[in-house]
């Protein structure tokens, strides 16, 4: 989801996981083998759709070919309970007032 929130509408495998790794539960990607299951089953739960990026793009950068990955109107109510979700078990955060000086 931050993903989208940057404006990115497809990732990649790759870029999945260098965002997993960059955040505090990067202990739960044991290798990228994991995510790239997850992710088809998430594709077979209609959360996400993939595709292959068109050939000519990995042939100009000189490099493999990637698959993308979007998630669908299905995963977007998913994601949208999950986030309010985690938002109702977070403790709630009180303030602090400072002392009068």
């Amino acid at each position: 989801m931050a993903l989208r929130r940057r404006g990115a509408t497809e990732f990649h495998g790759y870029e999945i996981a260098k965002r997993l790794a960059d955040a505090a539960d990067a202990r739960l990607l044991t290798a990228y083998g994991t995510l790239y299951r997850a992710l088809g089953r998430l594709e077979k739960m209609g959360l996400l759709r993939s595709r292959w990026e068109h050939p000519e793009i990995p042939a100009r950068e000189n490099r493999p070919g990637r698959r993308l990955y979007e998630l669908t109107a299905l995963g977007e109510a998913a994601a949208d309970r999950a986030r309010k979700q985690a938002a109702a078990r977070a403790p709630a955060r009180t303030r602090r007032r400072l002392a009068p000086a």
